[in-house]
């Protein structure tokens, strides 16, 4: 392993390439869309492919995987508990929500490419179509940790709360209430359009360059900052968005780039709250 890879679990595709050959570095590319046409059609060599919720959620009742889930999960994708797990998304943010995801389910050696797969194919690095089938190995669960999650009664009994500090990451159009998706023919997502009262806004896209990657440390602490998200004076801050995979940008940015302490994420987001009968929005 490099220096790179020891300092921060967000790594490059320099870094990565260079560990394309190491069977100890495992690479999964979460999907956006349950087809895997996209996929087929080319990968970094050696990615297995899983859809998002397939590799996230329990299976039944939008909790997330488990520790038992996730080592039943990757152990039949051929990956065991002490390998390097590096994730990369299609699009972007749905790498940061699986890293977030497998964070609070306990693999402990876990990577995150920055930019994805954007970034790695604007760079012209090598590419495959061929589909691993890796044999199935024994993965110990591990210890997880779910203290970077909160739900909404947490969220509904903290509201005004002058420590801690809503951050809705979704863009402008949803968070004035006029939509309640971001993009598309349709807007659907939430029964009602707004925000949680008091919240601030930073769109996502601000945090990112053009190819996905996320823009250098001063330059994210200067857009949070003016968003209000500071933690020597917002205290406790916690991200959400419409179903909270643009939130894991801001939380990944945060925690593993300018080193904040304690960031959260309310995984219902808007998609819950503005669905619930006698929660309170704000337009």
């Amino acid at each position: 392993m490099t220096d790179q890879s020891a300092a921060s679990p967000i790594v490059d595709g320099a870094w990565l390439e260079t560990q394309l050959e190491d069977d100890a570095v495992k690479i999964i590319e979460v999907c956006s869309d349950p087809d895997d046409s996209i996929y087929r059609g080319g990968h970094i060599p050696g990615a297995v492919r899983f859809f998002w919720k397939d590799l996230c959620w329990h299976a039944s009742n939008r909790q997330f995987v488990t520790s038992a889930e996730l080592a039943e999960r990757l152990g039949a994708a051929g990956i065991s508990d002490s390998d390097t797990l590096v994730l990369y998304g299609d699009p972007v943010q749905y790498g940061t929500y699986a890293f977030w995801a497998l964070t609070m389910a306990g693999h402990g050696d876990l990577k995150l490419l920055d930019g994805a797969r954007k970034k790695w194919i604007a760079d012209e690095r090598p590419m495959s179509t061929d589909i691993p089938a890796p044999a199935p190995t024994t993965y110990a669960p591990q210890e997880g940790d779910a203290a970077m999650r909160v739900g909404r009664d947490d969220i509904l009994a903290h509201l005004g709360d002058a420590d801690r500090f809503l951050l809705d990451v979704r863009s402008p159009e949803e968070y004035s209430g006029e939509r309640v998706m971001e993009y598309g023919k349709f807007d659907h997502g939430a029964e009602r359009g707004g925000r949680i009262p008091g919240a601030k806004h930073l769109f996502f896209k601000e945090l990112l360059n053009e190819d996905d990657t996320f823009k250098p440390a001063g330059e994210l602490k200067a857009k949070l900052d003016a968003a209000g998200a500071d933690p020597t004076n917002a205290g406790e801050i916690v991200c959400y968005c419409r179903l909270s995979h643009r939130a894991t940008l801001a939380w990944t940015a945060m925690t593993f780039i300018l080193g904040y302490e304690g960031v959260k994420i309310y995984d219902g987001s808007w998609t819950e709250w503005g669905s619930i009968v006698g929660f309170p929005v704000e337009k």
